[in-house]
């Protein structure tokens, strides 16, 4: 809608950023916990207080959130998004994916061969 959203999670960074801030209603809050394209961004701070947004830095949980997690992934009960596995020899070219942002989930790098 032309309000906007009243929360944006925004776990990209650089690259998505701008999109992020516009994105938001006036009286918004953008939640980072993430920055994947890079970790600088510039913005007129007068955005800021104009719209009244806040900003707010966030690790995505605690430790025993995390544990839950992890219990839930060995459980098969949750399933990561897996946009590629790379066999170790193909290494560069699983960072270089990522630099260009091309992947959709994680890119993992497979170090032993499997039969």
């Amino acid at each position: 809608n032309k309000r906007g959203a009243d929360v944006v999670i925004e776990n990209v960074g650089e690259a998505t950023w701008d999109e992020s801030l516009r994105s938001l209603a006036r009286g918004g809050r953008l939640v980072s916990c993430g920055a994947t394209t890079g970790p600088k961004v510039a913005f007129d701070m007068r955005r800021l207080f104009w719209h009244q947004w806040s900003i707010l830095g966030s690790t995505m949980g605690n430790d025993a959130e995390y544990r839950e997690i992890v219990r839930l992934l060995g459980a098969g009960e949750l399933r990561p998004i897996v946009d590629r596995v790379f066999p170790f020899t193909e290494a560069r070219a699983a960072f270089e994916r990522l630099e260009r942002g091309e992947q959709l989930g994680k890119i993992a790098v497979q170090m032993t061969e499997t039969e």
